[in-house]
């Protein structure tokens, strides 16, 4: 009888299985907005607790070497598009028109697609509507129906309409609750979906969350913390969503950030004050934490050291739902999902970087408004434009130039590849309308 009811366990568990491989398999992707690897306790932080997303880690992958744009709409328009800025980037809070994103293609194949959170692509100007980008419904902040408040009473439009939000409604806890609303009325329907998830959270202004202890806190530090606090937990709703309604063994979670953290913000980690980095291109601008989860299909307590860029993951997200890809002449995104499944993968060898977010801009004091630049970098060495080569492992902050002249055989080698990669692409931004930067802004 033993023999018996094992032999139905067993059995059980393999249709379960084949079941679950049969379906199409679920996307969640989170990108939480201005937060560094160095906020995370699954990275090694002392001074933030981030418990369901360590959760996720260890029961998935923990990629150490992701790298995004330094500030928002950048990182926004390289993820969507899995291309690099140098092709396609217009200005800041613009996704280029008729540009496709991974949302089409997952909608092309059938899926329901949802994003919420902050938007930041669509301006008087010029950019995309997410319905114009692959998402059949929206719940968003920074559209142009929307005003500045994010948080508490924000302006949220979804599908077309400014929302009627209770009194002392919070912004992030909108949006969390129109994505578990979406995934439960996706399960109930037997649909397949991907939702998008750009968090509110933790951009400035910091203020105290709902799970805060003293609604009238003032320092910047103490309600960030509340504030990280707050997105993790945030994240843990959706997965106990996706496990009420059960379809979390058929859904991919990933989760990233779009920027370093906020510069003002100094943290602690590995023994080091560690300030914010966003707005720069150095390692503490563009070093965001990545995991990705789905069980029985990713090994648990994988730590991966390949380099990732944001590019990768419409690559990575098309592959692991088994879509057929789609041809593009410029797009560089390469897949990390075998290495999400423990497999070698192809690795990157280099990651290039364009960065110029405000082209237009009409001020210059902020130092998000950066020159032009491009960069490529390898696991340890970063090469600039403009002959600039510094050691990221030795020289974090980037002070201090290599002197080619007396360096070792092994940096030179390293120069000669990343000026090569630098060189593969565009000289100037292909979108960038250079007439009209000249005389507005000011030249390197």
């Amino acid at each position: 009888m033993k023999i018996f009811n094992l032999s139905l366990a067993v059995l059980g568990m393999l249709t379960s299985i084949a079941t679950a491989a049969d379906k199409p398999v679920n996307v969640l992707l989170i990108m939480a907005d201005d937060i560094g690897f160095e906020c995370f306790s699954s990275y090694g932080s002392k001074e933030y607790s981030t418990p369901r997303l360590d959760a996720l880690a260890a029961a998935g992958i923990r990629f150490e070497n992701c790298h995004s744009t330094p500030v928002c709409t950048p990182s926004r328009v390289n993820l969507l598009s899995g291309k690099s800025n140098v092709f396609n980037y217009e200005d800041f809070g613009i996704y280029p028109a008729g540009e496709p994103t991974f949302a089409h293609q997952f909608r092309q194949s059938g899926y329901a697609t949802a994003v919420a959170g902050k938007w930041q692509l669509l301006t008087a100007e010029g950019g995309t509507h997410p319905n114009e980008a692959g998402f059949d419904t929206y719940s968003l902040w920074n559209t142009p129906l929307t005003s500045r408040e994010r948080y508490w009473n924000p302006s949220l439009e979804k599908d077309g309409a400014l929302m009627d939000l209770p009194d002392n409604s919070y912004g992030p806890d909108a949006c969390t609750d129109f994505l578990a609303d979406f995934i439960t009325s996706c399960a109930e329907t037997d649909t397949p979906f991907l939702a998008y998830y750009p968090m509110i959270l933790v951009h400035d202004p910091f203020l105290p969350t709902p799970n805060s202890k003293d609604r009238g806190e003032t320092s910047d530090k103490k309600n960030f913390i509340d504030m990280v606090n707050t997105m993790d937990a945030l994240v843990g709703r959706l997965v106990d969503t996706l496990e009420a309604q059960g379809v979390r063994d058929n859904t991919l979670i990933i989760f990233t950030a779009d920027n370093g953290t906020n510069k003002n913000l100094v943290s602690e980690f590995n023994g080091q004050r560690i300030s914010g980095g966003k707005g720069f291109t150095r390692d503490h601008g563009t070093h965001v934490p990545l995991i990705a989860n789905w069980p029985g299909r990713i090994p648990a307590k994988q730590v991966n050291r390949d380099l990732i860029a944001f590019s990768d993951f419409l690559p990575t997200m098309v592959e692991a739902a088994g879509l057929p890809p789609k041809e593009s002449t410029d797009a560089d995104g390469v897949s990390f999902w075998p290495q999400c499944l423990s497999e070698r993968g192809n690795p990157r060898e280099w990651i290039y970087g364009y960065y110029f977010p405000h082209p237009y801009a009409k001020k210059f004091n902020d130092s998000n408004n950066h020159p032009e630049v491009r960069y490529a970098r390898d696991r340890r060495y970063k090469l600039y434009d403009n002959g600039d080569l510094y050691d990221t492992q030795m020289d974090v902050m980037e002070t201090a130039v290599i002197d080619l002249e007396v360096a070792a055989p092994t940096v030179k080698q390293a120069h000669r590849n990343l000026q090569a990669a630098i060189n593969a692409y565009p000289s100037k931004g292909t979108r960038i309308d250079y007439p009209k930067v000249r005389g507005v802004y000011p030249p390197k």
